[in-house]
């Protein structure tokens, strides 16, 4: 892959898929900024692995819903690095249950942490890439976020909120030629994943048209496309990363 830019904050990227997209960023060239909220251990050990293999990494704590933290840890970014050249809006939380018997307490910490902070991520890219008039942005999204899902009401809020919301960003964003982009993940092999139990992957996986789940490098490499240069006239766009399951 090729890139102009010289470095990556990936949110939530101590375990699962951010740790993974933090991984294949750094193997390409990237300077790696590592976000954990609460797997400071985990954290350094991404970071471990990613320079044994010869990149570069920082780690950076910091909770993505808390504003003040958020636009601090990107003026720290800046302040070391000079710039700020792509952002990979990957933290989320889940906190499930039926609509009806949800709270809504629970209903807005979901779109806080998910919602919220890639807002903040976004609006603040704008601030930093527009004074080099280069950048490129990331959302994770869903593909809850596309089609909905019983028992996550607020989930696929937060994750349908985020794709509507890239495509307005990238509108903006344009004239300072800064892209952004979503990806919208269907059921990847996590830990997440690895605790369902074997009957209800089964019962997923027979959904899926490539009869199988995806892996978190499959996303990671994803990313890394919208990113690169590769992509340089691909803006507002969602891209399926699910196997088929939703087209």
């Amino acid at each position: 892959m090729k890139f102009s830019g010289s470095n990556v904050l990936v949110t939530g990227a101590s375990r699962g898929i951010g740790a993974q997209i933090a991984k294949t960023l750094a193997s390409m060239g990237l300077k790696v900024w590592i976000n954990y909220r609460s797997g400071e251990t985990e954290a350094n050990t991404i970071k471990a692995e990613i320079e044994a293999a010869g990149g570069k990494a920082e780690v950076i704590g910091f909770d993505v819903s808390n504003e003040e933290a958020f636009v601090g840890a990107i003026k720290s970014i800046v302040e070391a690095d000079g710039e700020l050249s792509y952002l990979v809006n990957n933290a989320g939380i889940t906190k499930d249950k039926l609509a009806m018997r949800m709270k809504t307490d629970d209903f807005m910490s979901v779109i806080e942490a998910n919602l919220k902070s890639t807002f903040i991520g976004c609006r603040e890219a704008v601030k930093v890439m527009g004074k080099k008039r280069f950048g490129s942005v990331v959302n994770i999204a869903s593909i809850v976020g596309e089609t909905g899902n019983a028992g996550q009401t607020n989930y696929a809020a937060s994750k349908g909120g985020t794709i509507a919301m890239t495509k307005s960003f990238a509108m903006e964003a344009a004239p300072r030629n800064i892209r952004y982009n979503t990806i919208t993940p269907g059921f990847i092999a996590t830990e997440m994943t690895e605790v369902l139990k074997d009957e209800v992957k089964d019962a997923f996986t027979a959904k899926i048209p490539l009869s199988r789940f995806g892996q978190p490098s499959e996303v990671a490499e994803a990313v890394a496309f919208l990113l690169s240069d590769h992509a340089s006239y691909i803006t507002g766009e969602t891209l399926k990363v699910n196997g088929g399951m939703f087209m």
